[in-house]
């Protein structure tokens, strides 16, 4: 079986071999939880579609041995809406 690789935004490093993430989609959601993520969110790397949505509804743990790589870096300001936005979500 084989399995679709599929971006995701790290929330929180755990200890162990655990982070917390968001799901990433191109698809534009049919909800008003989303997100809007482009490269000029990036400080540094990009992801290959160049507009897309983080979902902060959809959060999972995930073992660092399924991720892959890191494609970058989110800039400070993003990811404090990312956070906001799930503790919004939570409250």
């Amino acid at each position: 079986m084989t399995t679709k690789k599929r971006p995701a935004v790290v929330v929180a490093n755990l200890s162990g071999n655990d982070q917390i993430v968001c799901q990433i989609t191109s698809k534009n959601p049919s909800d008003s939880y989303y997100i809007n993520l482009s490269n000029s969110d990036f400080s540094s790397g990009s992801l290959p579609q160049p507009n897309c949505y983080i979902r902060p509804n959809k959060i999972f743990t995930a073992d660092n041995k399924i991720i892959l790589k890191k494609s970058g870096e989110l800039k400070v300001t993003k990811m404090r809406e990312i956070i906001n936005e799930i503790h919004v979500i939570i409250s």
